[in-house]
């Protein structure tokens, strides 16, 4: 059975991303906005990043998702164990997490670019779960833009931002209204395919995977060490033509160039319209600004 999608019980404002995610979605919601079905069933972001759509849908008034106690309305994956395990954390333990990056945040304040490398260096991965998402939050606030870029050992390699005024590492508020929003979410960590294995007829599941990169020196960013490349596109849209035809609502967003609008041609039932967005990370800076991508239904 499917619902409408509706307001959530956050209180003062709505939650929104928790982190800065290169190619986010915040900037291109209103055109999102207008293709999202007024009414579905549950809702799927196999590749979460920092889930600006979700959370616009969360605190939207366009419809009421339930919110019984208990129930679970939406899923977020994705591939990158550190963003996953960011968002379990602040949903199940936001006052712990708060804590640590309160702490981190005045070190950072006082040491700067020395305790930003140390804290690179030394990721532990055996740490609890409030650490490792504090580390995680702390070093996409202090960092180059935002990026989240690891060499083929899995290394997180990305050197240290520098701003002009220091940045918000822990909002507090922000990180609570968040946890009360995924007390409805499901969270897991893996293959987009087996993200949605369990979508049903009237569900929606938005795709917004690692864009095709528009030239050679667009394509610096690896979220993780595993790749996606054409092999891993062309299994995307193999996927979303199958959900398709099992009465799932579906929408993608990718880089408008010609292999895109291949892969996702008019004869295969896809219909492709072109969007601007603003992207401001690129190797090159004349090449940051307004580009071209696809939004397809």
């Amino acid at each position: 059975m499917t619902s409408s999608l509706g307001p959530l019980p956050v209180v003062d404002e709505p939650a929104r991303p928790f982190v800065k995610w290169v190619g986010g979605k915040t900037q291109l919601l209103p055109e999102l906005r207008k293709r999202v079905p007024k009414i579905f069933g549950r809702y799927y972001e196999p590749f979460a990043g920092g889930a600006a759509l979700f959370f616009d849908l969360a605190s939207s008034s366009c419809g009421h998702w339930p919110k019984e106690k208990g129930l679970t309305w939406a899923d977020l994956n994705d591939a990158n164990p550190w963003i996953t395990t960011a968002y379990k954390a602040v949903r199940s333990q936001p006052e712990n997490v708060i804590d640590v990056l309160r702490a981190m945040q005045d070190r950072y304040r006082e040491d700067g670019n020395a305790y930003y490398y140390d804290i690179r260096a030394n990721m532990d991965v055996d740490a609890s779960l409030a650490q490792k998402a504090a580390v995680f939050i702390f070093l996409n606030k202090t960092n180059y833009n935002g990026l989240w870029r690891v060499n083929r050992a899995g290394g997180y390699n990305v050197p240290h931002g520098k701003r002009k005024t220091p940045p918000v590492i822990c909002d507090e508020d922000n990180i609570r209204r968040v946890s009360r929003v995924l007390q409805h979410v499901s969270i897991t960590t893996g293959d987009f395919e087996l993200a949605v294995k369990g979508a049903a007829r009237g569900d929606f599941v938005y795709f917004d995977s690692p864009y095709v990169p528009v030239s050679a020196s667009s394509d610096f960013t690896a979220y993780t060490k595993e790749p996606f490349g054409p092999a891993e596109q062309t299994r995307l849209r193999d996927c979303a033509l199958s959900l398709k035809t099992r009465g799932v609502r579906v929408m993608l967003s990718n880089a408008d160039v010609p292999f895109v609008r291949e892969l996702y041609r008019q004869d295969y039932g896809f219909k492709i319209e072109r969007v601007e967005a603003r992207r401001n990370v690129n190797s090159k800076g004349d090449r940051r600004g307004k580009v071209a991508e696809v939004i397809i239904t």
